[in-house]
């Protein structure tokens, strides 16, 4: 295998065979290439899907003891590969390398807990109105699933994705991120060495136009798992809806954070500027809307500026507190919405620009705006970087309101003692993550993770503990013995 083999297909690897070019580029130094190479065409992608067809069956046959045991070797495996995964991942995503070590470690983590899955993906029994007849439910695998997977948690997404495809006898066709190609080739280098037979994996990095396409309208694809922007996974969704195959899609986020006056104002402001500014803002569950009751406005925002005016930026593998936007587009991206924000008449609080000495990076400074009202850009759609938006309210019932006013419904926040107006706000937020004295970013495994509204299609929930439904057929069955 060389460098410039990317595409692994039936168990080969190989490189791509279309006339484009890929190029890695370090977000901190994006003058330099990491690495070049040619990319996955249309037949290749069509390969990879007959591939995972021709292993499927015999995927499916295998016991579950066959099945986690390669799991828990590919958990073994990156963790024994943490801190060299942990490097390549920052290389090319740019987040600090403390958050990569994490990140790599949660991968680790994923596929040691979705394992069990292989030996838990279980049906039921269910008494019978006819004495004479035992009824029952279990579930088998779909076939074969394709994952296409983003690059801001370019390693725990595909993890949480693959572990449970294959506990639960799928064969699978896996596209990465064109942004972080290195990390999801080393993610299937240790799965490869774990044991998984021929064809069950398959890697294809290529364009969403061609190598996407072909990977999610292939017919002989049985599921869908997207985790990506709205507009793409809605055009998948769409692109399918007439085949009836499972698809799961999980997108953008404009997560709000409510402050009311009986907070702890101090571990609110703490919340707040993590949740904006950790990653970059580049978190599907990013904080993006700073909603505050106007009795403590004044001070939660100056707590937060405070606090955003002294977070580090810098290089990923200098550790900062930040790092840079992953890609041109991003930073342009970043720097776009500033001017429009300004331009609707919000105020620029503090950041907006790129941080001094650091010219040759995608990098933008941790941003707040003030006065900014809900029927702005700034407040309606997902930046994807670290741009904060605070929104003054007169009452709960107004927080709420506000809070619900976006098209977007993944996770939110509300910070108060009264336990009272957090059920209460339990029950009207309009989404699917929501915690309460906590921040909107993070998620436990074993807990389920998704959003409503233009943030999912809400079919069943990845990770937690039934995250297999989604992978998985329920038969049911009518035994009665002659």
């Amino acid at each position: 295998m060389t460098d410039t083999q990317y595409q692994y297909i039936d168990g080969e690897w190989t490189e791509g065979e279309s006339d484009e070019t890929m190029t890695v580029r370090d977000p901190a130094a994006p003058d330099d290439p990491v690495i070049s190479f040619p990319q996955a065409d249309r037949n290749q992608a069509r390969s990879a899907v007959e591939a995972a067809d021709a292993a499927s069956d015999q995927w499916a046959a295998t016991t579950p003891d066959e099945r986690d045991t390669i799991l828990y070797d590919v958990a073994d495996r990156i963790e024994d590969n943490l801190d060299e995964l942990a490097a390549t991942l920052t290389r090319e995503e740019g987040k600090p390398i403390s958050s990569s070590r994490a990140e790599v470690s949660r991968a680790a983590e994923l596929f040691r807990y979705i394992a069990s899955y292989a030996r838990t993906a279980t049906g039921d029994t269910v008494p019978s109105s006819d004495p004479e007849t035992f009824t029952y439910t279990f579930r088998e695998p779909l076939g074969v699933v394709a994952l296409v997977t983003p690059w801001n948690f370019p390693i725990a997404t595909p993890s949480w994705k693959l572990a449970t495809a294959l506990a639960t006898g799928n064969t699978v066709v896996f596209k990465p991120s064109s942004e972080t190609p290195m990390i999801a080739k080393r993610l299937v280098e240790l799965v490869e060495a774990a044991g998984l037979p021929d064809g069950v994996l398959n890697l294809v990095v290529g364009s969403g136009s061609t190598v996407g396409d072909e990977v999610t309208t292939n017919e002989r694809i049985d599921g869908i798992s997207f985790t990506g922007s709205t507009g793409t996974g809605q055009h998948i969704a769409e692109s399918v809806a007439d085949r009836g195959i499972p698809v799961q899609t999980e997108m953008g986020g404009k997560n709000p954070l409510v402050v009311l006056p009986d907070a702890d104002i101090e571990a609110a402001a703490d919340a707040a500027t993590a949740g904006a500014f950790g990653l970059t803002g580049q978190a599907c569950t990013a904080t993006s809307r700073l909603i505050v009751h106007e009795d403590v406005a004044e001070e939660v925002t100056e707590a937060v500026v405070d606090r955003a005016e002294s977070l580090s930026v810098g290089p990923g593998m200098d550790d900062p507190d930040m790092g840079p936007a992953v890609s041109a587009d991003q930073d342009e991206t970043n720097f776009e919405y500033v001017d429009v924000a300004a331009d609707d008449g919000a105020t620029l609080l503090t950041g907006g620009g790129r941080p001094t000495g650091l010219d040759s990076g995608y990098f933008i400074e941790p941003t707040v705006f003030g006065d900014v009202e809900s029927e702005m850009q700034i407040a309606q759609e997902e930046v994807f970087g670290p741009v904060l938006s605070v929104m003054e309210v007169g009452d709960f019932a107004e927080a709420v309101t506000v809070a619900n006013d976006v098209a977007f419904g993944l996770s939110a926040s509300i910070f108060t003692s009264d336990m009272a107006a957090a059920r209460q706000f339990t029950e009207q937020v309009e989404v699917g993550v929501i915690k309460v004295n906590g921040t909107t970013t993070g998620s436990q495994i074993q807990m389920p993770f998704g959003g409503m509204k233009a943030s999912s299609s809400e079919r069943q929930k990845e990770m937690g503990q039934r995250a297999y439904e989604f992978y998985t057929h329920e038969k049911v069955v009518y035994r009665t013995d002659p």
